[in-house]
């Protein structure tokens, strides 16, 4: 694994700025946070700092301005979630560079928080114009970015910044890295992945890859269906891409030659219709779908078969859900199989990290998130990873 600076390594921050990048992209309604996830998940790192006497200043986007000041997008609307998880008082800035933010901090006490204004309001955070990424820097002592989810944008706030300043990676970022580099990097053998979700097109660059890297490619969701179409098996009126029958061909070969066994389902749950717990809900051999029928789960005796290969494991990444797990009884496989590994995890023979929105939403929904080694709320950034891409957050923070 690379190596990073973390909060370890630093001392006495008395009289110090800490520019701390940190995601505050937080569900709204009627202009309240409907979820604060991310900023308990920032929490460590903003107290540590501000308990190593340092002036500590939030940087973070939200939403898509593009370069503009959109009042419905300040980064002001989520400082009473903030506040409340920290317990203390935070000031708003307005600015992220300049005297207005050299004055606040001149206004701030060691232990002290600020909230700079959303960073996407500047047309060169996203370009990561290094003249911004100066700007910014003008003001703090050292960076640290604990934004694992922002990780795959190179923007001045999450890249920039981090060659001008000495930089080092929060409390969340170094669990995410760590935890990371336990499924994939160096991980225990054998690995096993599971891929679900509706489209293959979405997680091409993630099969394509993980057939070089696991021992055992579970595929689950919608996509299942187009594998199962490219050799042969008719899925009725399932969700299907034919187009990329010789794209999954050709993942099929690549596994084949890497030693990777690819298990999809030999029995599923069908309907006629997508709806809560239809009448012609039924189970049947892949071999069996009718052609007004839909794939709508993966079946119990593949489920119970899936598990047997769980126990077999050291270390599972999971990424979407096995089938249309919104709905009853379509949750089935997905419930299931979480709480084999989720199981598994707690007795200690199994590092699982899992995720992704929706995956967090289907591990939540068995009840099962917290018995998971790992899980990762980042969404774009934790599929690039799975995709084996270089995260540019996360590389300009290594130590050369």
């Amino acid at each position: 694994m690379a190596r990073f600076r973390t909060l370890d390594d630093l001392g006495d921050l008395t009289g110090n700025v800490a520019l701390v990048r940190v995601d505050l992209n937080l569900p709204m309604q009627d202009g309240s946070v409907t979820d604060d996830t991310r900023v308990r998940a920032a929490a460590p790192t903003i107290l540590e700092l501000a308990a190593k006497g340092a002036k500590v200043l939030l940087l973070a986007h939200f939403g898509r301005p593009k370069g503009e000041r959109v009042s419905t997008m300040s980064v002001s609307m989520t400082i009473d979630a903030v506040q409340a998880v920290l317990g203390k008082e935070v000031m708003f800035v307005p600015e992220i560079a300049g005297p207005v933010v050299a004055q606040s901090v001149g206004i701030l006490r060691p232990g002290d928080i600020a909230l700079l204004e959303n960073t996407r309001f500047w047309k060169g955070e996203e370009k990561n114009d290094p003249e911004l990424a100066k700007a910014i820097a003008a003001n703090g002592d050292i960076y640290v970015n604990d934004a694992f989810s922002a990780a795959h944008r190179a923007h001045a706030s999450t890249e920039g910044l981090a060659h001008l300043l000495p930089a080092y990676a929060g409390r969340s970022m170094e669990a995410e890295l760590k935890a990371l580099d336990a499924a994939l990097g160096t991980p225990e053998r054998p690995v096993a992945a599971v891929v679900g979700g509706a489209k293959v097109s979405s997680k091409l660059d993630v099969l394509t890859h993980l057939v070089t890297q696991v021992d055992h490619l579970i595929i689950g969701g919608g996509m299942a269906n187009t594998f199962l179409a490219a050799r042969g098996v008719n899925v009725g009126k399932s969700l299907c891409e034919y187009e990329l029958a010789p794209t999954c061909e050709q993942i099929l070969d690549a596994a084949d030659k890497s030693g990777c066994s690819v298990h999809l389902p030999y029995d599923v749950v069908v309907a006629k219709e997508f709806a809560a717990n239809p009448a012609s809900v039924r189970t049947c051999n892949v071999h069996e779908v009718a052609a007004d029928e839909m794939i709508l789960d993966v079946g119990p005796q593949a489920v119970e078969a899936l598990a047997d290969v769980l126990k077999t494991c050291r270390t599972l990444v999971w990424n979407g859900p096995l089938g249309a797990f919104e709905i009853e009884p379509f949750d089935t496989a997905t419930v299931a199989l979480a709480r084999s590994a989720a199981a598994l995890s707690k007795e200690g023979v199994l590092t699982s990290v899992a995720g992704g929105g929706d995956t967090v939403a289907a591990l939540n929904h068995a009840g099962v998130a917290d018995d998971f080694t790992y899980i990762s709320t980042a969404g774009g950034a934790f599929l690039e990873w799975m995709e084996g891409k270089e995260l540019p957050g996360v590389k300009a923070l290594e130590i050369a």
